[in-house]
């Protein structure tokens, strides 16, 4: 089946940006967002379920800037922590 759309500007640079930093053609990469898409109860649940959902994606692996995953989500969280931390401190009325 051939399918034409007719995507916003901003999603179409995005869409390409993710096919680029994986190394994809655009067509390739959004029929794997379509192919491997978690859909209603088909949501893994597991751990194991997960690693085998990216596993069927091939996103494992797509990062090997990432050298150790373990410190870089420690990093995340920390940011992400830190985003909130600043979010949530009401601006002084001085």
């Amino acid at each position: 089946m051939t399918l034409t759309l007719e995507l916003p500007q901003d999603l179409e640079h995005e869409l390409t940006a993710e096919a680029n930093k994986l190394g994809l053609p655009v067509t390739e990469y959004a029929l794997r967002l379509l192919l491997y898409r978690p859909i209603g109860d088909k949501m893994p649940k597991t751990g194991a379920e997960l690693v085998n959902y990216w596993q069927k994606a091939e996103l494992i692996g797509t990062h090997p800037d990432i050298e150790d995953s373990q410190v870089y989500a420690r990093q995340l969280r920390r940011e992400a922590e830190t985003i909130n931390i600043v979010s949530t401190i009401p601006p002084s009325n001085s």
